[in-house]
């Protein structure tokens, strides 16, 4: 794939990110549903929660590279490396726990549905087409590596000790006052285990398909 060609591709993923990101903050700041939070707070609480969830985050990761790529689909630099491999571990993360866990918890119509369906679902396959046909490649290393997983070990850190201030998790199944901490050790243990495959394959197939963009 050309450069102007892995240009287009990564704009399409930026624009349908933003745009989903965007649409569900308005959503939010509106009093809707917020992914699986029924009763929404107050303004200040109900923005925080929208930023608190990995879903959020990793299309925010998403939409950022993609960004970056439409401007330079070569960009090279450790620390955008390691971004751009967080988001594209993070987004499949997103979609495999959401359809494992998380898919039937609300019964959404309308706008919320939309958003629902972009952030979860339309996102995460563009994503992954994209770092599939356009790439770029080779990015992955140890370092990168080592780098992207401090995210997510950072945000479930983060989100299991506000849990016990405030009572409030973004997903049920992190919810030790409901499930108990030995189900979410389990549930932890097992997301875990998720994320070191998915760098294992990405970084598989980073050293194995064909170099891009040409």
């Amino acid at each position: 794939m050309t450069r102007e060609r892995a240009r287009a591709v990564h704009l399409v993923v930026a624009v349908v990110a933003w745009f989903a990101l965007v649409f569900q903050l308005v959503l939010v700041v509106s009093g809707e549903a917020i992914l699986v939070d029924e009763d929404p707070p107050g303004l200040v609480a109900r923005t925080y929660r929208y930023f608190a969830y990995f879903t959020i985050q990793s299309n925010v990761l998403v939409a950022i590279t993609s960004t970056v790529l439409a401007r330079d689909p070569v960009e090279d630099r450790l620390g955008w490396r390691a971004a751009r491999l967080a988001g594209v571990v993070g987004i499949t993360v997103t979609a495999l726990v959401y359809f494992t866990l998380l898919r039937g918890l609300l019964e959404l119509d309308g706008a919320n549905w939309l958003a629902d369906l972009l952030l979860h679902q339309v996102v995460p396959v563009l994503a992954l087409a994209a770092w599939a046909v356009a790439g770029p490649r080779p990015r992955i290393g140890r370092r990168e590596t080592a780098y992207a997983l401090a995210w997510p070990v950072a945000w479930l850190c983060w989100t299991l000790v506000i849990g016990q201030v405030d009572g409030w998790v973004p997903y049920p199944f992190l919810d030790a006052g409901d499930e108990g901490w030995g189900a979410v050790g389990i549930a932890c243990a097992g997301i875990t285990i998720l994320f070191l495959l998915l760098f294992a394959l990405y970084g598989w197939l980073d050293r194995r398909l064909r170099p891009a963009p040409r």
